[in-house]
């Protein structure tokens, strides 16, 4: 979208960007800390950097809990409904890109839903794993110990974690590419502020 036919419009409150900054920060320590643990195994460090990992996925927990309840309460833009476009979904597969919207986009809102969706799932191998080799983590009540069930988790998480990195190369990727085009759309997460075009208003696709 040309900047020349775009207006700034308030579209994404305080909380739903802290929400977002603390998740992304989270994966951020998540996939560092299990790195630098591979990289120094079998040595004293390795321990700590575990223990750092599995704090790191708490942290995950509460800003990814935090995101879903204000999907629930927050304000427009930040609801789950926000993010739920099927008719925008289906004109993909007919190659039409829905139209610049307030709020989240139409099409990359899937993206977003699945992304939500994985997270959980690795919290949740995340936990098993705490469980299951360290004894700790709010599983490790049930699994302590349980070593004989930590394939349940293991390969899961793996595949999450390449999925994970997936996603945020193409989120990435996406952002070049709408800043290559002339498009602000790297500045809403933390202004809060989105360039739309005028006639365009909340919930139009």
């Amino acid at each position: 979208m040309p900047l020349t036919t775009a207006r700034p419009v308030k579209a994404f409150d305080p909380l739903l960007r802290l929400a977002h900054w603390w998740i992304a920060l989270s994966i951020v320590l998540l996939i560092a800390t299990s790195q630098l643990a591979e990289v120094f195994e079998h040595r004293p460090r390795e321990a700590v950097l575990w223990e750092w990992h599995i704090v790191s996925g708490y942290a995950l927990t509460a800003g990814l809990a935090v995101r879903v309840l204000w999907g629930l309460v927050g304000p427009a833009t930040a609801r789950w409904s926000d993010l739920w476009h099927p008719l925008a979904w289906t004109g993909l597969l007919r190659l039409h890109w829905p139209a610049a919207r307030r709020g989240h986009d139409a099409a990359a809102s899937l993206a977003f839903l699945f992304f939500y969706a994985l997270v959980a799932v690795m919290l949740v191998t995340g936990f098993g794993l705490s469980a299951t080799e360290f004894g700790t983590g709010p599983l490790a009540g049930v699994l302590d110990g349980a070593a004989r069930f930590e394939w349940l988790f293991d390969e899961p998480h793996e595949a999450g974690f390449a999925l994970i990195l997936l996603f945020i190369a193409v989120h990435l990727g996406a952002l070049v590419f709408h800043h290559r085009r002339g498009e602000r759309v790297a500045q809403a997460m933390v202004t809060g502020n989105q360039f739309v075009a005028k006639d365009t208003g909340a919930g139009h696709e």
